[in-house]
């Protein structure tokens, strides 16, 4: 799915070695899983395209998807993706059950309290999927005196933004975003929060809807790896891959092969 980005992964590869081979040499708990299994697992919800997403035939695709492909690659072990709710990533990363979240997270306060990020390699920001008889009520951004029904993934920061943003408004929290669409066309919610890429990418998919989104988004958030807290080595390292990946060009080409190309949305159910 990389392979124009092969010369850049190798040379990512080879700096980030150059710059962390001491960390090879951790003894923390995700990292010695990850060499006696001989196997990366990363957790993902597998339903934000373009971040992350199955496609008709059952495998994972997205920006996510490549980044977690690539680390997996320069650590010379198998990629496994364990696939979840956004909502239970971060109990299943401080459980074990997974080595990292790569799932379009962005860094918070409240979530670096419980885990330790890195990057980040993507920004990102808030906006809100409705349809064209609504969005007016939506595009000053003063969502405070707005008394409407929004929906927002589980646990997500989103669900925060309309919780802090929109006191007035009540909160439906969806377990994935097909479902917040199907809302917004049955008329049940007035919109969906969400991140900005998902709120386009939405309107692409369903051109005779009439849905739309805004202009500019509404905020501006970083998007990171997370790493269980207690691996501090193991952050070493996936920090010294992903500062490889900016320095080497790899990741701007991933941000554009799935931010700025449309082809892809072909090939999602």
């Amino acid at each position: 799915m990389i392979r124009p980005f092969f010369a850049a992964a190798v040379a990512a590869l080879c700096l980030a070695f150059a710059l962390g081979s001491g960390a090879a040499q951790a003894d923390d708990a995700a990292l010695e899983r990850v060499l006696e299994s001989r196997t990366l697992v990363v957790g993902m919800s597998g339903d934000q395209p373009p971040m992350n997403a199955v496609n008709r035939e059952g495998n994972f695709m997205g920006l996510d998807v490549d980044l977690a492909r690539a680390l997996a690659n320069a650590m010379r072990v198998d990629l496994r993706i364990e696939k979840m709710p956004f909502g239970e990533l971060m109990g299943a990363l401080e459980k074990g059950a997974v080595d990292l979240v790569i799932s379009g997270m962005a860094i918070t306060p409240e979530r670096a309290v419980d885990a330790t990020f890195v990057g980040p390699y993507m920004l990102s920001g808030k906006s809100i999927l409705t349809r064209g008889d609504v969005v007016e009520r939506f595009a000053t951004g003063d969502l405070a005196s707005q008394d409407v029904k929004l929906a927002a993934l589980a646990n997500s920061t989103s669900a925060t933004f309309v919780r802090e943003a929109a006191p007035n408004a009540e909160l439906v929290e969806v377990d994935d975003y097909a479902s917040a669409v199907a809302m917004i066309q049955a008329g049940e919610v007035s919109g969906l929060v969400a991140d900005m890429p998902t709120c386009l990418l939405a309107v692409m998919r369903h051109p005779d809807a009439d849905l739309v989104t805004l202009d500019e988004p509404l905020t501006v958030e970083p998007l990171g790896i997370a790493v269980n807290a207690g691996d501090a080595q193991f952050a070493d390292l996936v920090d010294n891959y992903l500062d490889a990946y900016e320095r080497t060009g790899l990741l701007m080409a991933l941000r554009q092969k799935w931010m700025e190309n449309s082809g892809w949305i072909a090939a999602l159910p």
